[in-house]
């Protein structure tokens, strides 16, 4: 009776739902939410998503009958920011081909019989494509992208945080200009697609990315850890000392730039004043964070820092304008229009990348120019 793509993307056939309660569809899309979650972190898997924004993009389909699972697509894609979308199809009902001439902006059909009945009819071996099938190519692909040796690092990595081992994905880019250490908030995680997306955009801009959990699995389903800072803090110390030993015998340690979410931004803000790391860490940005819940420490930060909030999540905006007050190093406040705490709307992460990247870069440059 439709489809459903990430984000809040829904295409129903009304004339199929109508027969339905509201309640059922309710429910019927609550569970295949899960599943659409369950897919897209097993099929990211740890590799950086590609962004949208700004590209051409050219969604595949096996076949169109309804056409929901292609409306959905086109809707994803546009969603997050492409510039032209192009429908590639082998067959499909001639009037729905129709139909989405005026939703993408190409649309490539092979073939639409007359008597179309169902994709099925005209394929010979017509077998659903598993999970397995899927991981296994995505994963080949992308290793015929990775960085030769000597050119850049993609790889993951085990990180001993005290009394855990974290796994983590390291990447640093040919020639990158400093590396930033993610530290997402409550409810994230390092597969998270929003820090995944914020990655890959700062790869494209020559940064260096360290994406990795601050807690194991067991520790964060005890909320007090989600939301004890300095223990945080700590973690995030000692997975910047760690970065620190990685470099080559002889090669000068890069800067490093601390990037917080929600509660990761208080961690950030604090671990920047430890003396073990505070010489090496050039910059701070603090994305919809909670800067005040490192109030104790923010006299102390000596790190530029970039506070980015949405402007429609007026709480956590006026708790970062008190927290810049408190801050006595470069500080700005960046509010992104029209977002609210995830930034999840159209365009507002990408321009918390935007933003976050023109940041690390600006101190990274100054902090090597420095040594």
């Amino acid at each position: 009776m439709g489809a459903i793509g990430e984000g809040t993307i829904r295409v129903l056939n009304e004339e199929i739902a109508s027969r339905v309660s509201l309640q059922q569809i309710h429910n019927v899309e609550a569970r295949e939410r899960a599943e659409l979650e369950r897919r897209v972190l097993r099929f990211h898997a740890d590799r950086p998503v590609v962004p949208l924004e700004g590209r051409s993009v050219i969604i595949v389909d096996d076949g169109i009958a309804t056409g929901a699972t292609a409306r959905a697509a086109l809707q994803v894609a546009r969603a997050k920011g492409a510039k032209r979308v192009i429908l590639a199809v082998p067959v499909a009902a001639e009037d729905t081909i129709r139909e989405f001439s005026s939703l993408a902006d190409q649309v490539v059909c092979l073939a639409t019989p007359p008597h179309f009945r169902a994709v099925g009819n005209w394929y010979r071996d017509f077998a659903q494509t598993e999970d397995e099938q899927v991981c296994a190519l995505l994963s080949a692909a992308h290793r015929s992208t990775l960085p030769s040796a000597g050119n850049g690092i993609d790889e993951e990595v085990a990180i001993t945080l005290g009394p855990v081992v974290c796994t983590g994905h390291l990447t640093v880019p040919p020639n990158a200009l400093g590396v930033v250490i993610f530290a997402h908030g409550s409810g994230s995680s390092r597969h998270s697609p929003r820090n995944k997306l914020v990655a890959e955009l700062f790869h494209q801009r020559r940064l260096g990315t360290l994406l990795f959990d601050l807690l194991s699995a067991d520790e964060a389903a005890d909320r007090h850890n989600v939301f004890n800072i300095e223990l945080l803090a700590a973690r995030l110390v000692l997975a910047t000392r760690w970065l620190s030993q990685q470099a080559e015998p002889g090669v000068p340690v890069r800067p490093f730039g601390y990037l917080g979410a929600s509660t990761g931004g208080a961690a950030a803000l604090w671990a920047a004043t430890d003396p073990g790391v505070q010489r090496v860490i050039a910059a701070v940005v603090s994305r919809g964070g909670r800067p005040d819940l490192a109030t104790p420490r923010l006299p102390h930060v000596r790190a530029p820092t970039l506070l980015i909030v949405g402007d429609h999540d007026t709480t956590v905006v006026e708790l970062n304008r008190q927290a810049a007050e408190k801050l006595k190093c470069e500080t700005r406040i960046e509010l992104v229009p029209g977002a609210t705490h995830l930034f999840e709307e159209s365009g507002a992460l990408e321009k918390v990348a935007e933003l976050s990247a023109e940041w690390f870069v600006k101190h990274f440059t100054a902090s090597a120019i420095k040594a």
